[in-house]
């Protein structure tokens, strides 16, 4: 689905300590800390900077075990003083059998405990819904870079574009833009990588980061950056790693 979801925040200590509270509710534990990066497997958040801002109007939907633990994320969340967007129960618009819960991130992104018959438990992200100037826009460019992504288009209305893998979603929703969010998908070979830039930019989309070895990260990782039409920062990634 998502290799890593990565947002900036204002105030690293209160958006760790945020995501710490809540998502420890579902069973999802922090696995990896410095001073630059804290994740919790596939979704990460880093310090903003004056050159880097915060991430503003993004959606994550997290993975609950169950509709307890979508109770008891929005009961911990609230109790905790963390701004309600939305109490636990049916969301019947979704899917039948879909129940969630929402707050709000101290930089106003929501996050959202869901719990459904098709969510695929491997993975700590279930979805995500990205804001958008223009829908039909940012669904030309992820059409561009479906083949090397794994993500194929499943609905399509003037307000809401969704794209499904077999393990998860995203869509593309008409409202103020989602800012400064870093989105990364998983390739199996770095040919995949190279690819994926090579389409992206073609199709004129901006370059952010030519394919390449990023050791930084860790021996093997080899990624490629464009940005969507909204300023987004996306990658497709190859951890080499057997």
């Amino acid at each position: 689905m998502f290799d890593h979801v990565t947002i900036r925040a204002a105030d690293r200590e209160s958006s760790e300590r945020f995501y710490d509270t809540v998502l420890h509710t579902l069973g999802i534990e922090k696995t990896y800390s410095d001073s630059a990066l804290v994740e919790w497997d596939d979704f990460s958040l880093s310090p903003a900077s004056d050159e880097k801002p915060p991430t503003r109007g993004l959606h994550v939907g997290f993975v609950a075990p169950s509709r307890a633990h979508v109770g008891e994320f929005w009961r911990v969340g609230t109790e905790a003083g963390y701004r309600d967007d939305g109490p636990p129960g049916p969301r019947p618009q979704h899917r039948d059998d879909y129940y969630g819960s929402f707050l709000l991130d101290p930089d106003g992104n929501s996050a959202e405990a869901v719990y459904h018959g098709a969510m695929h438990r491997e993975s700590r992200v279930d979805h995500l819904w990205i804001r958008v100037a223009d829908v039909a826009a940012s669904k030309r460019f992820y059409e561009t870079i479906a083949e090397q992504t794994g993500f194929r288009v499943k609905l399509d209305t003037p307000e809401r574009t969704q794209f499904v893998s077999a393990s998860g979603s995203f869509s593309v929703v008409v409202g103020a833009p989602t800012e400064h969010l870093h989105l990364a998908f998983p390739a199996s070979e770095n040919a995949t990588v190279d690819e994926f830039h090579r389409v992206a930019t073609r199709a004129g989309y901006e370059d952010n980061g030519a394919p390449g070895e990023r050791p930084v990260y860790h021996e093997g990782y080899y990624g490629a950056f464009v940005l969507d039409p909204d300023g987004n920062n996306i990658e497709v990634v190859n951890h080499n790693r057997g």
